[in-house]
């Protein structure tokens, strides 16, 4: 991979997680896989607007789903990464 794929990978991995609704997100799954539905009911935005976000943590390779019937149930492909990164930025966030 050279240097500029890689700094737009890092770019979308940061710009992903800048979104306040989309952290949150990111730290409901990092108590586990949840389902769509149960993620729209924590927020106070329509469904299609919770799919949107999903879609940028997908796209940005932080998030996955799985087929569940009519359910679509998200993950953290790396959630121990995840933790990591976001301590790190609280951390940061102190000084």
């Amino acid at each position: 991979m050279n240097s500029n794929t890689q700094h737009n990978k890092e770019t979308q991995i940061l710009k992903a997680l800048a979104h306040p609704i989309r952290l949150h997100i990111v730290e409901v799954l990092l108590r586990g896989e949840t389902c769509v539905n149960d993620i729209r009911d924590l927020f106070d935005v329509t469904q299609p607007n919770i799919s949107q976000h999903l879609i940028v943590l997908r796209y940005a390779g932080i998030a996955n789903f799985r087929q569940d019937g009519n359910l679509r149930c998200y993950y953290l492909n790396e959630p121990e990464k995840i933790k990591q990164l976001i301590k790190i930025v609280r951390e940061f966030g102190e000084h």
